[in-house]
């Protein structure tokens, strides 16, 4: 990254605090780099900055419904349907009804399941896992695992191709803040666990690339008595994250980070007060992200910035253009704004363009483009 360059200049009518206190009768726009960390500019326009009428070309906002999605059955997770990715990214939405008949191993990166509905157990090289709704599961390359079934599921996967995730630095507020990282969940070789070793035969799925090999055990591979180290698959529950938070100042999603990997990170906004100074700005602030793709899945809630978005719906804004608050989402923030704001969505910012597939294509929104046309 290169060295920073500052430039402490206001021109003409302006705010003297970024996302506070506006000239009346205007709308700020973030122009920033480096996703929220670099340099920025925030000008102040007379008019909305998404306030378009017209839009063509395929450099566009979208929205996918993934209710819409087929729910075919895909005991393996390489069968789920890959709906954005680059080269670093991959974003896959599975749906799991039974258990998991065989093993799988990526080789390709770690993988990160948020599971968006249903319970259900993770058996893996590490141990076994308990997890259920609005749960991280995070597994380390090579890792092999199943997962069994308790409730039917719907997950959320991001795999980092040729990476690993790790934990944000969190700077002058401490490694604490956020979450504490002894509240994160690892295996266990427990009864459950050793109840399962076996000398039955057992296929392993690994995929490597666009390819699968299976390799086949005359015995269950998930057979250790013990590990020690600092490499494991976690688990992290949304309801463990305690948001950073300013009744002054709203702040940019990178305080929200949760995860960070080789190309993007993945952020998780959950339920917090909303700003209860005058002056703040109440809903995200409009800007132009122009180094970041950014796709946000709806998880839970009342989405205070969107119209009619529920949950396991996805938003895809590229890099290119400003996007920010519908129109009824700003006017209500500025006429009566609410004093808690009850949502919860995983963000995922990549750094490099992502492309969206024909499964995608099949469940997007068409019109979602002029849903900031004021009506």
């Amino acid at each position: 990254m290169p060295n920073r360059i500052w430039y402490p200049h206001q021109e003409g009518i302006c705010s003297k605090q970024a996302h506070a206190d506006f000239p009346e009768q205007t709308f700020e726009r973030e122009a920033g780099r480096d996703g929220f960390y670099g340099p920025a500019t925030h000008f102040h326009h007379r008019h909305a900055p998404t306030g378009w009428s017209e839009w063509q070309g395929e450099l566009r906002p979208r929205a996918f419904d993934l209710a819409k999605l087929s729910h075919s059955e895909h005991r393996s997770p390489w069968h789920a349907p890959l709906l954005l990715h680059n080269a670093q990214c991959k974003i896959r939405f599975w749906h799991l009804n039974q258990s998991m008949n065989a093993l799988v191993r990526n080789a390709d990166g770690d993988e990160l399941l948020f599971i968006h509905a249903g319970s259900g157990a993770l058996f893996c090289d590490y141990g076994h896992l308990v997890f259920s709704a609005g749960d991280y599961v995070l597994i380390p390359r090579g890792t092999i695992w199943r997962i069994e079934v308790e409730q039917p599921l719907a997950i959320l996967m991001i795999e980092n191709s040729g990476g690993r995730f790790g934990l944000p630095e969190k700077g002058l507020v401490g490694s604490h803040a956020i979450f504490d990282p002894a509240i994160l969940r690892v295996p266990a070789i427990d009864e459950a666990f050793r109840h399962q070793y076996s000398e039955h035969t057992t296929l392993v799925y690994v995929k490597r690339g666009d390819t699968i090999s299976t390799i086949t055990y005359p015995f269950n591979p998930l057979d250790a008595v013990g590990w020690h180290g600092d490499l494991s698959v976690v688990s992290l529950n949304w309801r463990d994250i305690r948001p950073l938070m300013s009744h002054r100042y709203h702040l940019p999603p990178s305080a929200h980070t949760t995860f960070v990997a080789e190309g993007f990170v993945v952020c998780t906004f959950v339920p917090r007060p909303v700003e209860s100074d005058a002056g703040a700005l109440k809903v995200p602030f409009y800007h132009s992200n122009d180094d970041y793709d950014e796709v946000l899945f709806y998880h839970h809630g009342q989405f205070f910035s969107r119209d009619n978005i529920h949950p396991g719906m996805v938003t895809f804004h590229p890099a290119g253009f400003t996007h920010g608050p519908h129109p009824k989402a700003y006017h209500k923030a500025q006429t009566e704004p609410a004093t808690f704001i009850d949502e919860v969505a995983v963000m995922i910012d990549t750094r490099n363009a992502l492309s969206f597939t024909p499964q995608a294509r099949k469940v997007e929104l068409e019109d979602y483009v002029y849903s900031w046309q004021v009506r």
